[in-house]
């Protein structure tokens, strides 16, 4: 299998047109994705045409629920939300229909939609920008939450979402859209509820998301020439969320530590740390640590955004007090 070099938003960008050329009932629509200001749908116009990258106007619930609707009649609209705050103005459209329709009609009507959107805590933009929603979205019943952290990651799950026949989310940090990495010139899918195994350990596992992912290995890295072996663990996948191998890496490690840059009542790494400590307990050799932001507003202010959020020097902290 070959592979190139590409960056993480063009990875992404590829699976879009890859995915519009294999299916003629996918189409994407959002505000300025003929501009593509993010660059995601960059030149798919010149491609598709304008009925099949169709700008909308600034409407949040408006073009969510015409997505919501397409989906119902057979398309597979993906629609660029562009910075993850702007999905809480449609978020009746995401709770009450795209997350129940097709239980509410007993199975009679898919919503094979995928929103795809950027969060950006880190880079200074302050509370309303800052934001982490996609533990909201966990919390209700039939949507798929992903959070890729790769360009190999972004494409592949993109296209497992677009083929899935419910409704997803993928969030992308604004730090990984710049990253680049290998990625297979062939077609290829990562399904739905696969944890990736950034790097192996046998003295403490990490579970870490999104920008985070890189801070963990990072320190991972850095212990390790102490001696200390810390094993990586990237979900990717929020919902469905691959628990066994979390829970095969704790039996293995006895300790865990989780990172998540959203804040840490009620959130994802609660969660990781509740279903470890209900079916893992018994393998723990530490209490399990949560680095998360603080429970306040991000602010603008550089020094004390990196104060709120996790960072480097609070995951090594955390890793050594589960070490003892």
């Amino acid at each position: 299998m070959g592979m190139a070099q590409i960056r993480f938003v063009n990875a992404l960008r590829d699976a879009i047109g890859e995915e519009m050329r294999r299916d003629r009932h996918v189409f994407v629509m959002g505000e300025d994705v003929v501009a593509a200001a993010f660059g995601t749908t960059a030149y798919l116009v010149d491609e598709f045409g304008t009925q099949r990258v169709r700008n909308t106007p600034v409407s949040e619930s408006g073009f969510v629920g015409a997505a919501i609707g397409a989906a119902m009649t057979g398309m597979r609209p993906i629609v660029d939300m562009m910075f993850s705050a702007f999905l809480y103005v449609a978020m009746d459209q995401f709770v009450s229909n795209a997350a129940k329709i097709h239980y509410m009609f007993d199975g009679q009507y898919k919503v094979p939609v995928t929103f795809i959107c950027m969060y950006s805590a880190g880079s200074g933009q302050g509370s309303q920008h800052a934001e982490c929603p996609y533990t909201k979205f966990m919390n209700v019943p039939g949507l798929k939450v992903l959070l890729p952290s790769t360009p190999y990651a972004v494409k592949g799950l993109l296209k497992s979402a677009v083929r899935d026949d419910n409704p997803v989310l993928l969030f992308y940090h604004m730090e990984t859209a710049r990253v680049v990495g290998d990625v297979p010139e062939e077609d290829y899918v990562i399904p739905l509820g696969r944890a990736n195994i950034v790097r192996n350990g046998a003295h403490a596992t990490v579970v870490a998301t999104g920008a985070m992912v890189t801070k963990a290995v990072s320190v991972a890295d850095s212990m390790g020439k102490e001696g200390i072996s810390v094993e990586v663990i990237d979900p990717q996948s929020l919902v469905p969320l691959d628990e066994a191998s979390i829970i095969g890496s704790v039996e293995r490690t006895g300790r865990l530590v989780v990172v998540d840059e959203a804040f840490g009542r009620c959130g994802l790494a609660s969660e990781i740390a509740a279903v470890v400590g209900e079916k893992a307990f018994d393998s723990l050799d530490a209490p399990i640590k949560r680095v998360t932001s603080l429970d306040v507003p991000v602010p603008a202010s550089p020094p004390m955004e990196r104060f709120v959020l996790p960072g480097e020097e609070k995951i090594a902290q955390a890793i050594r007090e589960v070490l003892g």
